[in-house]
């Protein structure tokens, strides 16, 4: 099931993206983490009370030269649309205004739950002054600090209460669920009708067709699937036109459902930056990547053109050196017979599990090989190592000092690990820890 997603909306100037980093913490930095991942601070994942969710910042979205009760208004329509709660933020300072009394009225009758976040009030007396925000309409003030972080423990409290139930698929637990995502008019309902060899999905040229996330279920050599093609990361209309960033929320719902994600690249316009936002949601969700190339078609070739293509993505998207890469056409049906046999090979190696044992004579090998750092006389040590997880496979090192484990030799460590064990399409991850914790 995906996460719930929680939009912040208000007007400019009363704390958005102060309330969204501090709700976020530390998740921000560790994204960014990632090489080659190009991202804006629109949206990131973040946690209350073991409740994972979405939050995102309309603050984040600049919608042309409209006036700034039209943005707003624009804002809080785009947040009605994609959130399951809303976060309602005003300035306790400067009290009511009529642009939160006009956003105030757009958000009411959408009908989505409600709750509003008292910006900057730092100190208990101005919590007298929080009476005049009932006449929004809205329901119980929360004062908040964006500043000192004081009060966003009862505001989130509120908003999960609001969380949508987890809902039951329905799906076997061996059903592979495959999403395609991509940009608008990269072939991806066109690769779903091909694949499944019939007229499912709406095809046109006029990008952003598909609406929202469809469900495709279907089987194949006593393989049960699902095909989820998403809404192509923009929806028809002015505003999501001119706020494409923004509608990739649709497409992360569809991706946390996935086990494996087909990232649809049209050959024909070759690799642009938003391609490679919309990889980067792929690989921080942890799941099992395919590049495809569609429309190789119509791409003039000679024993070279594949090759130098294949290059330019290894370039460009270096986050996903794991990702097999397959050149196909939804038009002729070029190489197709290949995606769902490379799905089920990426969909194993994505839960493949390692025997603890196993796992350590190849750590000692390595270390062997190329010997643990040292920072100022200290040297890391590898106590032992054991996987806790898969999908993605997920390994804990048990070390004496966890500061010790460079960027770098994490790096060695994954590539050792890939070298012996066939994870080919899964992302990694590693962490170290104390022995003793």
């Amino acid at each position: 099931m995906p996460k719930p997603v929680v939009a912040i909306v208000g007007r400019p100037n009363v704390g958005k993206s102060t309330i969204f980093n501090r709700i976020v913490g530390e998740r921000v930095a560790i994204v960014e983490d990632v090489p080659g991942v190009t991202r804006d601070r629109l949206y990131s994942s973040a946690e209350w009370l073991n409740k994972e969710f979405n939050l995102i910042d309309t603050g984040g979205i600049e919608i042309g030269d409209e006036p700034l009760l039209n943005q707003m208004r624009e804002q809080a329509e785009l947040a009605i649309k994609e959130a399951d709660v809303i976060i309602f933020m005003v300035n306790g300072r400067e009290g009511v205004t009529n642009a939160d009394q006009e956003v105030a009225k757009i958000l009411f009758r959408s009908k989505k739950p409600l709750v509003l976040g008292v910006n900057k009030i730092d100190n208990p007396e101005m919590r007298e002054d929080l009476y005049e925000f009932y006449s929004l309409g809205i329901g119980e003030p929360y004062p908040i600090s964006g500043t000192h972080g004081l009060g966003l423990g009862d505001l989130l409290d509120e908003v999960i209460q609001h969380f949508p139930d987890e809902i039951d698929e329905g799906y076997d637990e061996d059903t592979i669920r495959i999403s395609l995502i991509g940009r608008p008019n990269v072939g991806k309902s066109s690769l779903v009708n091909a694949m499944l060899g019939e007229e499912r999905v709406i095809v046109s040229n006029i990008p952003g067709t598909t609406r929202d996330a469809i469900d495709t279920p279907f089987s194949r050599d006593e393989q049960d699937y699902v095909l989820i093609d998403t809404a192509g990361m923009r929806k028809r209309g002015k505003v999501y036109e001119s706020t494409e960033k923004y509608s990739v929320l649709r497409s992360l719902k569809a991706i946390e459902r996935s086990d494996v994600v087909l990232v649809v690249i049209n050959a024909e316009e070759g690799i642009i930056e938003q391609d490679k936002k919309i990889a980067g949601y792929a690989h921080e969700a942890g799941r099992a990547v395919i590049i495809v190339v569609n429309k190789w078609d119509a791409i003039e070739k000679d024993d070279k053109t594949m090759k130098e293509f294949e290059q330019k993505i290894r370039d460009h998207f270096l986050f996903l050196t794991y990702a097999p890469i397959l050149f196909t056409s939804a038009k002729t049906k070029q190489r197709l017979q290949h995606v769902l046999p490379t799905v089920n090979k990426v969909s194993e190696n994505h839960n493949l599990r390692v025997s603890t044992s196993v796992l350590n004579d190849m750590i000692m090998d390595a270390v062997a090989m190329n010997p643990t750092p040292t920072d100022h006389g200290r040297r890391l040590k590898i106590n032992y190592v054991t996987q806790v997880a898969v999908g993605p496979p997920t390994f804990v090192f048990f070390v004496n000092e966890p500061e010790l484990m460079h960027f770098s030799y994490e790096r060695f460590l994954e590539n050792r690990l890939r070298a012996t064990f066939d994870f080919e399409g899964t992302p990694i991850k590693i962490f170290a820890r104390r022995k003793n914790e």
